[in-house]
């Protein structure tokens, strides 16, 4: 049969959908010979719409057409409803719907590749994902299905997963299993598709759980990727974005097509039922409905079906819905902006009640100053409405059964980590890291440098440390040669999403304490049952986002900075350099040694080959009564850089009134300590903060640079 394309009003009404008047009146007509395909994806245990679609399916039975009812994934897992039978609840309700067909999505597999077996055995459809193997061989017995229609027309349909599937589910589950990515899933898919083609079929329809993300532009794994590559497919269902008409549109300059293929998707959650509408002349539309819709077209939900699922949701809410704690607040559980794209607190709440876990419970082989808390953003599926919180709405929250794991990792790792886990922010992506226990900086002005493909896995290895800077640990400064303990979920030990650097630490260990149980168990102890909104009203201030040109100075010094012009100088001039990673560490601390070797380079002394590092240095300002050489590895105050730099003028004595800072009774009592201090004040090259001096506070870097930069404009001057 020759298919046509679409006239360019029925391309509008395909994209936008159609108002509910004009397309209860059209489906009124006789739809003999037509070919309807309702669609769901992404339910996520939204399991009352089941109802609701059975219902669609026997209304367009009734006005003739030939229906065929499929799903495009994660069906399984994202409400207690079905969580907690691990998806078998969302079969059954599929099997009473009617559904012909099935892909599965990567929450499919979140319950381990056995349970996936087990739904699969347990559906009266098929559910076919044609790229998926296990131990390098096909794992599905059934990739693509034929329908033929009572007109006689051959519906051939096959099913795509997405190769996400590797790194969004927890790697110790899907042992063995791959999933075909990039030219490989092209070259499957076309392979299915000329298959369906040789079996005579008139249409072709493909249930992909691929999306539009464009977390996913990067390995160009996307539908839109695919279809570029792909022909013959006539429809694309699409699922993982959870994505809409509106956002199809988007991405496909109004037309809603990719070539020759329509695409469509529903959002998520029945929020939106798809319809897809074959006419006896080959014309094909597509059309979200809302329930609002279906139920203006005088179309009910089917009692039998609501009533079950009434009855699974009444024994969840008995089980789940007591009443444990509240919340003066909103805990932001959204997508985007919220916990994949920027710190929310929510995500200060879990990582809180993570670390609190662990810092009482576990035995700990560092001190407690190098414990942090890491989890990803994309592991929290919800938001929690002030009022009243449920063991439901923390289930609904964490719905994976995660439980709490640590790894010992040093920071050059914990870096790596976290370069990897926002490559791609602002755009939204499921690994962004929600933290405690540290601040970082993300600059989202720089590019992702990338590197390597990690193993197995459809994200990569920074090459450099260009767009994360640790500012700081516990309110210390932070060290990449530090181990530190992460405490994170087993997901992410496992190297879910793109922490692979957590899965190859030396130590890795699962407590086997569930995370949703933390979260209760912290809120109730520890917060005595209230979320206030004092600690929780808003985001903590632990990740700073910026978006600096990758033309700065250093990646973590900006032009906006107050010490950028005195970093400038002494780089210029060869008195202090980077940290590595293109970070200049501005508020990380000296050692007396490093302060030694700076002086004794701007003497002219030439430092290179020194072992260890500071000894030249050191032995120059001995031997020039800069520094008597003590503790070269300790942080070095403020009072102690302008007393070297006053011995290496050669103490000259100056006078100035320190009456106007009221902490000069601080100053220590060593000799030349005061005359120092008066001589930097006299020259202009300390001036002291807010009234004060604070001789005794350790230097950061970027002040180092500030009165470096001030001692050499004093002596010029």
């Amino acid at each position: 049969m020759k298919k046509r394309l679409l006239p360019f009003l029925l391309a509008l009404a395909m994209v936008f959908s159609l108002a509910v008047p004009a397309f209860a009146e059209a489906v009124e007509e006789d739809l003999s010979g037509s070919v309807v395909i309702l669609h769901s994806n992404d339910v996520h245990g939204a399991i009352d719409g089941y109802a609701t679609m059975a219902s669609l399916k026997e209304y367009y039975q009734e006005l003739g057409a030939d229906v065929l009812l499929v799903d495009s994934g994660d069906f399984s897992q994202g409400e207690p409803a079905v969580n907690i039978s691990q998806g078998a609840t969302a079969i059954e309700l599929m099997n009473m719907a009617g559904y012909d067909a099935a892909a599965p999505g990567n929450h499919e597999f979140d319950f381990g590749y056995e349970n996936f077996l087990l739904l699969t055995e347990s559906a009266d459809f098929p559910i076919m994902a044609a790229n998926i193997l296990y131990n390098d061989e096909v794992a599905l017995d059934t990739n693509r299905t034929v329908i033929t229609t009572e007109s006689g027309l051959k519906i051939g349909l096959f099913g795509l997963d997405t190769p996400e599937t590797a790194t969004k589910t927890n790697p110790s589950k899907i042992e063995g299993v791959t999933f075909l990515g990039g030219e490989d899933l092209y070259q499957c898919a076309q392979e299915q598709v000329d298959a369906l083609a040789a079996e005579g079929c008139d249409y072709i329809v493909c249930l992909g759980h691929l999306g539009i993300d464009e977390e996913t532009a990067a390995t160009h794994n996307r539908s839109v990727d695919l279809l570029a590559e792909v022909t013959g497919i006539d429809v694309f269902i699409d699922a993982h974005s959870h994505s809409t008409l509106e956002d199809i549109s988007d991405i496909t300059n109004g037309t809603g097509m990719v070539g020759d293929t329509h695409l469509t998707s529903t959002g998520t959650k029945f929020a939106n039922y798809g319809v897809v509408t074959i006419s006896p002349e080959g014309d094909i539309s597509t059309a979200l409905l809302t329930a609002e819709d279906i139920a203006a077209m005088g179309v009910e939900p089917n009692a039998a079906i609501a009533a079950y699922a009434a009855d699974i949701q009444a024994k969840i809410d008995t089980e789940y819905g007591e009443v444990f704690a509240s919340t003066e607040i909103t805990l932001n559980g959204e997508r985007d902006p919220g916990n994949r794209t920027q710190e929310t607190n929510l995500g200060d709440l879990i990582t809180d009640a993570m670390l609190w876990y662990v810092l009482d419970e576990v035995e700990l082989e560092v001190d407690a100053n190098h414990v942090l808390a890491v989890t990803n953003g994309g592991g929290i599926r919800a938001t929690v409405a002030a009022g009243d919180i449920t063991k439901k709405d923390i289930n609904t929250v964490l719905p994976y059964g995660n439980t709490v794991a640590l790894v010992y990792i040093t920071g050059a790792d914990l870096l790596e980590a976290l370069e990897a886990s926002t490559y791609c922010t602002p755009t939204a992506v499921g690994g962004f890291p929600q933290v405690a226990g540290m601040k970082i900086t993300i600059n989202t002005g720089v590019e992702f440098d990338q590197g390597d493909a990690y193993p197995n896995s459809t994200y990569f290895a920074p090459a450099s440390i260009n767009r994360v800077t640790i500012n700081s640990v516990n309110g210390q400064p932070f060290s990449e040669e530090d181990t530190y303990a992460i405490v994170t979920n087993d997901f992410t030990a496992s190297g879910g999403d793109t922490y692979y650097a957590f899965s190859v630490a030396d130590f890795v260990l699962d407590t086997g304490t569930a995370l949703d149980v933390v979260v209760m168990d912290y809120i109730t102890e520890e917060l005595d049952g209230v979320v206030t909104e004092a600690q929780y009203g808003q985001p903590q201030g632990r990740i700073t986002i910026v978006n600096e040109p990758a033309d700065t100075l250093y990646n973590d010094v900006t032009t906006s900075n107050w010490y950028y012009e005195a970093v400038e100088y002494v780089t210029e001039n060869g008195i202090m350099q980077g940290v590595g990673g293109g970070n200049f560490d501005p508020k990380g601390t000296t050692t007396r040694g490093a302060f030694m070797t700076m002086l004794a380079r701007y003497a002219g002394v030439d430092t290179s080959g020194s072992s260890p590092w500071y000894q030249a240095g050191m032995d120059w300002a001995v031997e020039e009564g800069v520094s008597d050489g003590s503790n070269p590895y300790g942080g070095v105050t403020r009072v102690q850089v302008v007393a070297m730099m006053w011995r290496f003028l050669g103490a000259h004595e100056y006078e100035a009134d320190l009456s106007r800072f009221s902490d000069v009774d601080e100053i220590p009592g060593w000799s030349g300590a005061r005359e120092a201090i008066e001589w930097a004040v006299d020259a202009g090259v300390m001036q002291g903060s807010d009234g004060q001096l604070n001789p005794n506070g350790i230097a950061t870097r970027a002040e180092i640079a500030q009165l470096m930069m001030k001692f050499c404009e004093s002596i010029k001057g």
